[in-house]
């Protein structure tokens, strides 16, 4: 699936209250990195099948700082919900370096 298919009409990010410092406390990663990784190219979206109530996705990028990341996300009501970001691990990076490789 193509990103801007996923992300289509997305202007804005949607910070659960409960969940806003967990990525930090847990893996280091503040809100603007998540927030980078939208912006930058290139960026990898992937469907997945997790969940019976909405759609999620992972998605695969660099942050403004060079971080490579590992999110995954919902949207809802045009607004992107980022449920987990963390540094990609080695797996995930080959998997974004070959899908970049692939698609150029």
């Amino acid at each position: 699936m193509e990103l801007n298919d996923i992300i289509h009409g997305v202007v804005l990010f949607d910070w659960d209250e409960g969940n806003i410092d967990k990525n930090w406390e847990k893996h280091k990663v503040t809100i603007s990195e998540c927030e980078d990784i939208f912006f930058n190219q290139p960026l990898i979206a992937v469907d997945i099948q997790h969940s019976q109530t909405e759609q999620r996705y992972f998605a695969y990028g660099i942050s403004d700082k060079g971080k490579t990341l590992f999110i995954s996300f919902t949207v809802r009501q045009n607004k992107i919900r980022v449920i987990s970001a963390r540094d990609m691990n080695k797996k995930e990076r080959r998997f974004y370096h070959e899908e970049i490789k692939n698609n150029t």
